[in-house]
Formats: C-alpha cells, sequence, structure tokens
C-alpha cells in the first residue's frame, strides 16, 4: 500500500472525526479503521496535532518557516564575522 501523506488541516479534520466516533463508543481500532490510518499514525497525531486549530496550525507553520529563515541568517552573519575578525588580526 502506497504511503500517503496528509496535510495539517485534513489530520485535523481526520483528529475530529475521531473525537466524534470516540464519543459515540468507538473503539480506537474502529476508529483508525475508519480513518484508514494505523494506530500507530493515530496517537503520533494526537501527540503532535491534537487540540490544534486550523488556524492554530497554518500560524505554527508560519513561525517554523521563520525561525528557520533566522537561523539561516544568523549561521551567515557568524560565518561573516569570523572573516572579518581573522582579516583584523592579519591571518589572511
Amino acid at each position: 500500500m502506497p504511503k500517503q501523506r496528509f496535510t495539517t488541516e485534513e489530520i485535523i479534520h481526520k483528529l475530529r472525526e475521531a473525537d466524534v466516533l470516540s464519543g459515540q463508543g468507538k473503539t480506537v481500532a474502529e476508529v483508525c479503521k475508519q480513518l484508514g490510518v494505523t494506530d500507530k499514525t493515530y496517537f503520533r497525531w494526537r501527540k503532535t496535532h491534537g487540540g490544534l486549530r486550523i488556524d492554530q496550525a497554518k500560524r505554527m507553520k508560519e513561525l517554523e518557516s521563520e525561525n528557520a529563515r533566522l537561523k539561516k541568517a544568523v549561521a551567515e552573519l557568524t560565518i561573516d564575522k569570523i572573516i572579518l575578525k581573522e582579516i583584523a588580526e592579519g591571518k589572511f
């Protein structure tokens, strides 16, 4: 069976659907079967996306990309600083 990727929004919708099914008295195994995922995937989703709303998930994704961009900028500036310091000390 090919591996299927779900977007964050789809995961949140599936977790909400799982909550409804659980509320109807279905077991985790039955819920997972109806969602079309393994129980391992279900519990991993609960751990990473449990309790999030779609707008919160989008904001978190934006913050993660901004954080990565800032880390890259800091790394580049650190390298520039080291090079300038070595030039000032006469090592080149």
